[in-house]
């Protein structure tokens, strides 16, 4: 968990950077950027909200800096690395040249045509808590989507009005906390992207270039999303199994994740899944699951609750029946059974219970 209520705020730089295919071009600030105190937090809570809220995606789930072949050449871990090491007397100089590549970097990457310009702000914050540990970060911020504000004042016997354009500071576009910490492996990173597209997906892929760092919140999400994977599209395939017994098994997954602090595979089999044959199935596309996502599920780790919560809302038994009508499996499998109508042409499902709300 991210805990930034005692960071400070040392060092700010802002440019404008445009979209690169649309030679907009990039406005370089020949100085770091200078505000006054009540400014200076607000700028701190407009970086770091999205990281701190309770539950988010982006307060649980860390990322790496990497490269395909050499750490060192990801530019944003080079950069990253120099503001970390730069030596109190060097840091404001240090600080500007590495925001000045930072951006220009940026500027490379903003190469598709829906891309939008917008303020990149580079941030040194000293003493964020993570996990319980105090380190340094440098964040890295961008606007694209100015709003629209009022600005109202008296003026003699009445107000005048007039309209402004400016940042939500309740709203982060796309922003990083790169933590001076786990440098060996890329740096610990908490992302988000608010305005993510498919065709704008180059924060995350091309500028950062990040990749899911392996821990609890990794390991449980994607053991939930092989589960799902495993009853909704292999199973169908090798046995006759219907729409209400697999989300059976998906509400018997989603317990067994919360109501247990340690995942172990041949717990979970015996418990969750139980026939034999089914076990081996799960077992063979799991490895073939593995393969086709390049990575690998270890069979025992400690289960993330966020995760669960987060990844189980994907996970609903929704049984949906032509255009009609949808069903929603949340307990007992011998309380809903299934059936053809001879006469009508047509199925049903049964559905048994004690009170109406």
């Amino acid at each position: 968990m991210i805990y930034c209520a005692e960071a400070s705020l040392e060092q700010v730089a802002l440019h404008h950077v445009g979209n690169k295919l649309n030679d907009d071009g990039i406005l370089l600030s020949q100085r770091l950027l200078e505000v006054s105190d009540t400014v200076r937090e607000l700028l701190l809570t407009y970086f770091t909200t999205p990281f701190t809220k309770e539950n988010s995606a982006a307060a649980s789930e860390y990322y790496h800096l990497y490269h395909d072949n050499d750490l060192s050449l990801n530019e944003v871990y080079t950069y990253a690395s120099r503001i970390f090491e730069a030596a109190p007397e060097e840091l404001d100089t240090t600080f500007y040249d590495q925001s000045v590549a930072l951006a220009q970097h940026l500027y490379a990457q903003s190469e598709h045509p829906k891309i939008k310009g917008g303020e990149f702000y580079v941030a040194l914050l000293r003493g964020c808590i993570v996990d319980g540990e105090t380190v340094d970060a440098v964040g890295l911020f961008k606007s694209e989507n100015p709003e629209t504000f009022l600005r109202v004042w008296p003026a003699g016997d009445g107000f005048e009005v007039e309209s402004q354009r400016g940042i939500d500071i309740h709203r982060l576009d796309k922003g990083c906390l790169i933590f001076n910490t786990e440098r060996e492996n890329g740096y610990l990173v908490a992302a988000v992207d608010n305005t993510n597209r498919t065709e704008a997906q180059y924060w995350m892929d091309d500028f950062l270039h990040l990749r899911q760092r392996q821990d609890d919140y990794y390991q449980t999400a994607a053991a939930l999303a092989l589960c799902k994977s495993f009853v909704t599209k292999q199973l169908p395939r090798e046995y006759e199994v219907s729409k209400a017994d697999q989300a059976d098994l998906l509400n018997k997954s989603v317990a067994f994740f919360k109501e247990n602090e340690r995942f172990d595979l041949g717990t979970f089999a015996s418990e969750v899944i139980g026939q034999p044959e089914v076990i081996e199935s799960f077992q063979s596309y799991k490895t073939e699951y593995e393969q086709q996502h390049d990575t690998v599920l270890p069979e025992q780790f400690d289960i993330s609750s966020s995760a669960v919560k987060r990844q189980s809302r994907g996970l609903k038994s929704v049984i949906k029946l032509d255009k009609n009508f949808h069903i929603y499996v949340h307990g007992d499998r011998q309380r809903i059974q299934r059936g053809f109508d001879e006469a009508s042409g047509l199925h049903y499902y049964q559905l048994f219970f004690d009170d109406e709300a």
